[in-house]
């Protein structure tokens, strides 16, 4: 199988067919048969050939406990890292965390100076 690479660009079902194919051959390096992988993980065998085969039907746990057996949970600060904040954010909430994201707010017009005569 050729390696492909993940990119942007990739389509959703490509992604999976992919992640499923690594997942695959990671089983099979650890000599592993999907039986064994079903058992250790805790899921029906019907579910690992699900992963495997890249089928949306399958739920992200059953993901997670797969890739828990096959020593891959170490990896996913790698998927997802965590977040950053920037220098100015720091200075902004004066080292808080930030617990939720807020809109973004809309540059207005400078507000006219009010004159006897305006209108409310």
């Amino acid at each position: 199988m050729a390696r492909m690479k993940i990119e942007s660009t990739i389509t959703d079902d490509a992604l999976l067919q992919l992640l499923g194919a690594r997942l695959a051959a990671r089983r099979i390096a650890q000599g592993l048969t999907q039986d064994d992988l079903a058992s250790q993980a805790g899921l029906g065998l019907r579910t690992v050939q699900r992963l495997e085969k890249g089928e949306t039907a399958t739920q992200l746990s059953g993901f997670v406990r797969v890739c828990r057996v096959l020593g891959l949970i170490e990896r996913f600060g790698e998927l997802i890292p965590d977040a950053a904040p920037s220098p100015m954010a720091l200075l902004k909430h004066q080292g808080k965390e930030r617990r939720r994201a807020s809109r973004k707010k809309t540059a207005s017009a400078k507000p006219k100076k009010w004159t006897w005569g305006d209108p409310g």
